[in-house]
């Protein structure tokens, strides 16, 4: 992150804006909004700054920008034309630790202005740190459109009855449940519909019932996908927005963690299969035990939680306490990574079904239905295979396979990091060991591989071994 965001107070504080024409305009546009005392330095200075300079009762200096006018002010913006002036205006600024902001010029400045949705009380702001201005501005009017002008006497709401939430509900944690199902609930339905009065109302209900209510916690079982956040779905994003408390496994991936709220708790229950940084069984009564503190909690799994991910065990211990919970259903690896390596797991052609099978059992060797899973007109799709990848090649090769059978290894799919070792069942073992492919990995055996060349389209420089 180039930049720290940070929202600056500068109601009646003096800001000094170097500049008489359009941009200087469009500067003093926002700061006269901020509440801010605009002193303008300029030869010229166009009817419209002038008509906002002379509105809010600031200052105008028609004349050359001098040393002495940084002099007093918080903020210091250059908005000329002229290259000199504005590095002058910043070098001065700097030697005075004023922060400073000149147009169009990254490099000059300590601050920078980003891209605004302005829903007052409620501002939203979009930065590239300079770098993309005009992706940001983008940015900004995709915001404009999903976010109603309501919004802002949403925001007032909720600051008018701040004090008596506090009063209300003891803990953080209450508090923010409340505002979160409020600001989301039918409250929020009445203010987008102009009944700001019976909004009020609504909410002076809620509270005098709320004194009384004891916090019940729930539990969200939620797949996290194979690996790309573009993959989630939108339930899955409004529940991890929610979550007080997040158990998450090593399959998550770090873009996925980014989404999750920031000041939510994060415990580690990752599992490999040499080293369990929580047992089972504890995780499944951690989450009853978090839920009984009132907590929301999140748990996060790669992939979907019912596919090979233990979430019926996780629920079970749940239903079984009576503790409420939501399941959210996520994009499977195999769905995932075959659909970015060009592989369709079906296709007339080459394959009329398509079987799911977990090569980390139990037992912690691939005792698997040979039979049924050599039958060649069949995709299979292995996950966890990696540690027994020899063995399940010799095994389906033994039951009638043919060695030259097509084989996909898909290293950390649906990421930039995804590579894709193509080779068949002779060969693959030998591969991967050359490669050093490490998990999370799946493995898609068929005819179907055929194909990845051909309509591979994820990440075009992406390594594909042959």
């Amino acid at each position: 992150m180039q930049y720290f965001p940070l929202f600056m107070q500068l109601r009646n504080q003096r800001v000094l804006l170097v500049g008489g024409g359009d941009i200087a305009t469009r500067k003093a546009r926002l700061l006269s909004k901020a509440g801010a005392h605009l002193v303008v330095v300029a030869p010229a200075i166009e009817s419209e700054l002038e008509a906002i300079v002379v509105a809010t009762g600031g200052e105008m200096h028609r004349r050359e920008y001098q040393h002495d006018d940084i002099n007093g002010v918080v903020l210091v913006v250059a908005a000329t034309d002229i290259a000199a002036v504005n590095k002058q205006v910043s070098i001065d600024a700097q030697a005075r630790h004023l922060p400073v902001n000149v147009v169009d010029s990254p490099a000059l400045c300590t601050v920078i202005t980003p891209a605004i949705v302005d829903r007052s009380p409620l501002v939203i702001a979009i930065s590239s740190g300079g770098e993309a201005p005009v992706l940001a501005r983008m940015v900004r009017a995709k915001l404009e459109t999903l976010i109603p002008a309501s919004y802002g006497r949403l925001a007032a709401l909720a600051s008018r009855f701040r004090e008596r939430v506090k009063q209300t509900f003891s803990s953080a944690d209450e508090r923010r449940r409340f505002w979160e199902d409020t600001l989301q609930g039918p409250a929020a339905e009445l203010i987008f519909s102009g009944r700001d009065a019976d909004a009020e109302q609504l909410l002076q209900a809620r509270l005098s019932a709320s004194a009384n209510d004891t916090c019940q916690g729930e539990v969200y079982l939620v797949g996290g996908g194979p690996g790309d956040p573009e993959l989630l779905t939108l339930k899955a994003l409004r529940l991890m927005q929610q979550a007080e408390v997040v158990l998450y496994d090593r399959l998550v991936s770090p873009e996925v963690m980014e989404l999750v709220r920031r000041d939510a708790e994060r415990i580690y229950v990752g599992k490999r299969r040499s080293e369990h940084a929580v047992e089972q069984t504890a995780i499944n009564q951690m989450l009853v035990n978090l839920a009984r503190e009132g907590k929301r909690v999140l748990r996060l799994k790669g992939g979907d939680p019912f596919i090979f991910g233990r979430g019926g065990e996780e629920i079970e211990l749940l239903a079984e306490n009576n503790i409420p919970f939501q399941v959210v259903p996520g994009i499977t690896a195999a769905s995932g990574c075959a659909a970015y390596a060009g592989i369709p797991l079906t296709h007339r052609d080459y394959a009329q079904s398509v079987r799911f099978v977990t090569g980390h059992l139990k037992t912690n060797n691939a005792n698997l239905s040979w039979p049924e899973l050599a039958r060649v007109d069949q995709t299979l799709v292995i996950y966890m295979g990696l540690i027994e990848l020899e063995a399940i090649c010799a095994g389906l090769i033994q039951h009638g396979r043919l060695p030259t059978t097509p084989v996909a290894l898909i290293e950390k799919g649906t990421t930039r990091e995804q590579r894709v070792i193509v080779s068949d069942l002779a060969n693959i073992a030998r591969r991967v060991v050359a490669e050093s492919v490490s998990a999370p990995t799946l493995l898609i055996i068929g005819e179907v591989v055929k194909l990845h060349r051909q309509l591979s389209w994820f990440a075009p420089d992406a390594p594909v071994i042959d």
